[in-house]
């Protein structure tokens, strides 16, 4: 029988920054700790991060990732690549992979989210270099520079005020959509002078992922050196329903302040819950959960009266048995 049958005190699903963390603190918190992942990562996209402590020059998020993996194997971390397809409750929690089934007594759900880029020809190629998700995480790499805001409603009006922190060149195109923002917004947004374009946009020119300028089409054209897209994130939040576990209004995990869901033994971490979406709050989160799942195996190992003892206190407890 392979360990995965025998099953495990942890399984963390995801390898993201909030994995990993969990992943860390687990393992040298001497659980047998899997980490299962697929092998995707939004922070794969991220080419330089600029905002996690101890990086002064940045750092690429493959490299962060690379870095966290290794970290948390030195620690007896095990880790397979597998896809999860199923989540039942129970002692012990099963999950269901693409190559064999898992058991363990607490799980970790680390599986993030995914921002969807628009559906604009030549955009893709931009990720990471001049179209961005997030403007506490690179509006300060673009400062000074011509900024476009792709979106219509509330929260990219609000974008587009915020990034005026750090350029002058603010411009909202919608896209074709028509203007969803309030009054209050839309006043903002003319007290300011942000200007803005409603027409559709038909193709991004860049050079090596470099925004260079916009073609709409209305066959007008502007130049540009950055984007920034408000959110059409996927959560991956499919386990945690099949577990029955509480997601609110906007499908992420509502999870309590050790990171446990609405089901004792079920966690989650990461950009999969209401925190805002950051390689270093998740990794904060992680940590969290890594503790607070630790002290629950703990406080589960007195109530059975199963904590590990050293071979030497058995043999003397053995031993003095048989003398009695």
């Amino acid at each position: 029988m392979n360990r995965d049958a025998k099953g495990w005190d942890v399984i963390i699903v995801g390898s993201g920054p909030a994995g990993l963390s969990a992943a860390l603190y687990l393992g040298r918190s001497r659980r047998r700790t899997l980490l299962l992942h697929s092998g995707h990562s939004m922070a794969k996209w991220e080419v330089n991060v600029q905002n996690y402590l101890g990086f002064p020059q940045g750092i690429a998020g493959t490299d962060l990732l690379e870095r966290g993996l290794t970290q948390a194997m030195q620690f007896g971390v095990e880790v397979i690549e597998d896809t999860v397809v199923s989540l039942s409750v129970g002692d012990p929690f099963q999950l269901e992979g693409g190559k064999t089934r898992y058991e363990a007594g607490r799980i970790l759900l680390a599986t993030g989210l995914t921002h969807v880029p628009p559906d604009i020809p030549g955009v893709k190629e931009c990720l990471g270099h001049s179209l961005f998700f997030c403007k506490d995480c690179d509006a300060y790499r673009v400062q000074g520079q011509r900024i476009v805001i792709i979106g219509w409603n509330n929260e990219a009006a609000e974008y587009a005020l915020g990034m005026l922190t750090f350029s002058s060149n603010v411009k909202v195109c919608t896209n074709g959509r028509p203007a969803a923002w309030d009054t209050t917004h839309a006043a903002w947004l003319n007290e300011y002078g942000v200007s803005i374009s409603s027409s559709r946009i038909r193709t991004v020119h860049h050079e090596s992922g470099f925004i260079r300028s916009f073609t709409l089409e209305s066959s007008e054209q502007f130049e540009a050196d950055a984007v920034f897209t408000t959110r059409g994130d996927v959560v991956h939040n499919r386990l945690a329903a099949q577990a029955g576990a509480a997601l609110n209004e906007e499908g992420q995990v509502v999870v309590d302040h050790c990171m446990q869901t609405s089901v004792p033994g079920l966690y989650a971490a990461g950009c999969l819950t209401p925190a805002n979406c950051q390689m270093i709050i998740a990794a904060g989160q992680g940590a969290t959960a890594g503790q607070a799942i630790n002290r629950d195996l703990f406080e589960e190992s007195l109530r059975r009266h199963a904590l590990p003892m050293r071979a030497s206190t058995r043999d003397c407890r053995e031993s003095h048995r048989l003398m009695c």
